[in-house]
Parts: C-alpha cells; structure tokens; sequence
C-alpha cells in the first residue's frame, strides 16, 4: 500500500514580471499536513489556487519575499475573497517593511476591514519568520533591487525508524506501547522490564528542507542558507547568454542556480521566474544540467509530492 504524502508543493506562477498565457505572476503553496503555506502571492493567486484545487480557506500564512508588484499585488484579491466568504480562521502574513503601508491602503477597497483575524508582521533580517506543526520557516537577505530575503520551510527532525522484528522479539505488541517508544518515551513490560526507545528506534531522521530565493542575483554565502536542501526552487530569470543583465538588475541566470545547487549539495532544484521572452525553456534546461543534473524548469500547476 503506496504511504500517503505529508505534502504537496504547488507551483501556482512561474513568470517574471511579465505573465504569459502559460505563466502566472510568482506563487508556491506547500500544502502541509492540512494547511497551505503561501511564498508570494502574484496577480491571480487566489484563481491559481482554485484551478489547483487548493482551499483558500486553508491559507494559514504567506511569506512575501519582497515587495514587487509581480510578488504582492494578488494579495488584496485573495483578501477580498476570503471576507466575501466569511472566512473566521486568522491568517498571518510575513513579509519586509512595506507590506502594512500597502495592506491598509488596500483596505477602502475589500471592504474596509476583513472579515478575519489579519496579522501582518513585518521583519528584517535573518532567523526563524515563523513555526507550526511540526516546522519552522526561517529567512535569508538576499541581494536584488530591493529588501528581499529568501525562505527556507525546515520539518522537525523525524523519529527514527521503528525495528518491528526487535520489538516483537522483546515482546511489544503493537499499540500503544509502540507509540510511546516512537515518541521517545521508554516503556515497562507486563514482566517489568523497563525496554528504552534506542533499543527499538533508530536515530532521528533529518526532516524535509525547501527552499526559496524569490528574486536575487549573486548572494555570498548563500549557499549555505541551502546546504542539503531536499528541493531548491531558485530563481532563473535569464539564460546564460545574458549574464551581465542579470547582473545588472540583480537576477539570477540558470546556470547561475545550478551551480548554486552543485555547490550547496541540494538534491533537486526547480527553476521558475522565467522571463516572458522564453517560450521554448528546452536550451535552458540544457544549460543548466551541464552544472547540476537533477533540475526542472517549473511549469504552472506542477506539483511535487512529500513524504
């Protein structure tokens, strides 16, 4: 029986600035064990998500890697509808100084004041943004035209794997007891031994890593804000033929993040914030795989499965 994924990453827009027919302005939901995270929230999102099958109801948080219009400017849409269907659940948005200035403004138009609990926490510099059910999400500055940072989702480490043929040879039923021990918890036998996780539990397994750089051109150090990282979803507005314009407006090439993902060891990389000028991606792609060879160029709708 095939195991049931603990998420879903959505790539709900993948252009640049410039939307296509097949491109929406940038939008990432990772779906997690019942909520859905937003990273930016471009022009419509809140439609992106229909057609994705995503619950709006279910947006608990959006993280705004910086204030762009191509990156922000779903977010009064998204809002609007949520009051027009009497959401009550709160919603929290995490975002650089600016956002509260242009959310109040918007304001006078979804109806003055929503319908829900809204918190809006502006942020600078780097650390844990926030943390939930079993994760935290933290950030990064990174270098471009404006404040912009880039987000990492980090699960909790996971239990160790349970040794169900040690358990039954030391007598532990399934049930509860099992449980116990996953959780860390030693246990007492019907015969009174007392039996310890480490004797059945193997050592905790890293959790899942994503990252997202949102817009950035070259960042020193950066890597290391995506060492190991299961997926890298890295910018790539440009090929690398046009290497000093991406310079110059402080954009990433695709050769660029592959060889970011090569050097912090990531295990797949997804490109998306393709340039409208690109509406055959294949010599992109090809560019990149001579540096890194696990790597996508992200299409609206994708999806990768978590477990």
């Amino acid at each position: 029986m095939k195991s049931q994924p603990f998420g879903k990453l959505f790539m709900l827009g993948t252009s640049a600035a410039v939307p296509t027919v097949s491109r929406s302005h940038p939008c990432i939901a990772l779906w997690w064990r019942g909520e859905t995270l937003l990273f930016d929230c471009g022009e419509g999102a809140q439609r992106q998500l229909m057609i994705a099958g995503l619950s709006i109801e279910k947006v608990s948080s959006i993280f705004i890697t910086h204030m762009h219009g191509d990156h922000v400017l779903g977010l009064p849409g998204l809002l609007m509808t949520m009051t027009l269907q009497n959401r009550r659940s709160p919603l929290k948005i995490f975002s650089p100084r600016g956002l509260k200035q242009f959310i109040e403004s918007c304001l006078p138009m979804i109806f003055y004041k929503p319908s829900f609990p809204l918190e809006v926490q502006e942020f600078e510099g780097n650390g844990i943004v926030a943390s939930g059910r079993n994760y935290k999400v933290y950030s990064q500055r990174v270098r471009h035209s404006v404040e912009s940072y880039a987000y990492c989702f980090k699960e909790d480490d996971r239990p160790g794997k349970f040794n169900v043929e040690k358990a039954e040879e030391l007598g532990i039923k399934p049930g509860p007891l099992r449980s116990m021990l996953v959780r860390g918890e030693p246990v007492r036998l019907e015969n009174g031994r007392i039996i310890r996780p480490e004797e059945v539990v193997g050592p905790p397994r890293p959790g899942v890593k994503i990252v997202y750089t949102g817009d950035m051109g070259s960042t020193p150090g950066f890597e290391e804000f995506c060492r190991d990282a299961d997926i890298l979803i890295h910018e790539a507005t440009f090929d690398e033929t046009m290497g000093s314009e991406a310079d110059e407006l402080q954009h990433s090439t695709c050769v660029e993040a592959a060889k970011l993902a090569a050097k912090a060891g990531v295990k797949s990389l997804l490109l998306t914030h393709i340039s409208s000028r690109y509406s055959d991606v294949s010599a992109m792609l090809e560019q990149a795989r001579k540096f890194f060879n696990n790597v996508q160029i992200a299409e609206d709708f994708m999806y990768i499965e978590i477990f």
